[in-house]
């Protein structure tokens, strides 16, 4: 486990019900969290009664970890800006891969994921575990048949982009590695908000800001304008333009263009919200709302394009592990998704309408927009 804060705490508890698996190792640059969560897996199986396992390590620094070759795979949860360095490293060394969303910080650096995973012939699979939920999955097979006609509109329902960080300096949280927290992004001075003190059960505001985030464009777009790519069979592609806002200080509203006509808007819908010309389709966590309600009663037909069926994202991952297949969130579809949120996010930054071209993944006849697809990382950080 590569980052331990309340996500990774999550995934930990997760990985450790499965009982196909061993937690043999934790790392965190903080050193109560690190040495909080190696004393849960230690209890864990000793109160399991286990007599394989050897004690779980405790790692400061994730290259001691993926030197170990008796680890078949890692879950990283590290803040964003660390997500393509830590992930391309464990496909190096060999490492299967279960990499939180949003996968990358940049479009250049999802990119890079993807062609380390195929490199070294790793499984990879993408957080994004809403397409290891049943009604997101229904959502998307009765839109993929043509339930709702012709798709003519998606709105999709997530918070605004990041901003630069500001935050003020604090006192150094004792154990901390501050430098080694910022890694590839700008040297600052602490501040708790970013990597809070001790061990503690919010998700932290380091993704509202740009240096380490997309904010709740990538956060949760990682998951709702996943499922709208799902839906719209675009998990190999993506839209052509992308189209801000008339007010240069919205952080709603902007519109996607693919080719095939359909338009895609950042805006308020309680969720993700398919528009057809039959009928509509609303799909969150837990819910699921058809106009005519009539859509999503009558069954498909024996005949009708079914989607990948995953019921847990993380067994989903361990059997992939197993049979060397790909999962249902796999390091492509991450990639793709991902990008979907930076476009919007560059968008409204540069207030820019942008042109793209999802086969080359280039911005058409924008040179200053292509230098946009990456970012300068801060002491040798590169991927």
């Amino acid at each position: 486990m590569i980052g331990t804060g309340t996500q990774g705490s999550g995934l930990l508890n997760n990985f450790l019900g499965m009982p196909d698996t061993q937690v043999v190792a934790v790392c965190d640059v903080d050193t109560t969290r690190r040495e909080n969560r190696q004393k849960v897996v230690d209890e864990f199986y000793r109160l399991k009664g286990s007599t394989e396992f050897k004690g779980c390590a405790a790692y400061k620094e994730f290259p001691e970890l993926l030197a170990r070759q008796d680890i078949d795979a890692v879950v990283i949860a590290a803040p964003d800006h660390w997500h393509a360095y830590i992930a391309i490293a464990a496909c190096k060394a060999g490492k299967d891969v279960y990499c939180e969303k949003p996968l990358s910080l940049t479009i250049h650096e999802a990119r890079a994921m993807v062609k380390a995973a195929r490199k070294y012939d790793r499984v990879f699979q993408t957080g994004s575990m809403q397409r290891s939920m049943k009604e997101f999955r229904q959502a998307c097979e009765l839109v993929r048949n043509g339930r709702i006609g012709k798709v003519k509109q998606v709105i999709v329902d997530v918070g605004p982009p990041s901003v630069p960080c500001d935050l003020p300096e604090e006192t150094m949280e004792p154990g901390l590695n501050w430098d080694m927290w910022l890694g590839p992004a700008p040297k600052r001075p602490y501040n708790s908000v970013l990597s809070p003190r001790g061990v503690h059960t919010h998700f932290p505001n380091w993704r509202n800001y740009r240096e380490y985030s997309g904010g709740m464009m990538t956060d949760w777009g990682a998951h709702h304008f996943d499922i709208a790519q799902w839906g719209l069979g675009m998990d190999d592609s993506g839209p052509v333009e992308i189209i801000p806002p008339e007010d240069p200080k919205a952080t709603r509203g902007v519109r996607y263009l693919y080719a095939n006509g359909v338009e895609m808007i950042h805006g308020d819908s309680g969720g993700v919200l398919f528009i057809g010309t039959e009928g509509k389709i609303l799909v969150n966590r837990g819910k699921f709302e058809a106009t005519p309600a009539s859509l999503g009663e009558e069954p498909l037909p024996a005949n009708a394009i079914r989607l990948y069926n995953s019921y847990s994202h993380t067994k989903d991952f361990l059997d992939c592990m197993r049979s060397r297949k790909k999962p249902i969130c796999d390091v492509e579809i991450g990639c793709r998704s991902v990008t979907v949120c930076h476009l919007g996010n560059l968008a409204y930054w540069n207030h820019r309408h942008l042109r793209w071209d999802p086969v080359k993944e280039q911005f058409v006849g924008d040179k200053e927009a292509n230098k946009w697809l990456d970012r300068p990382k801060r002491g040798g950080w590169n991927v």
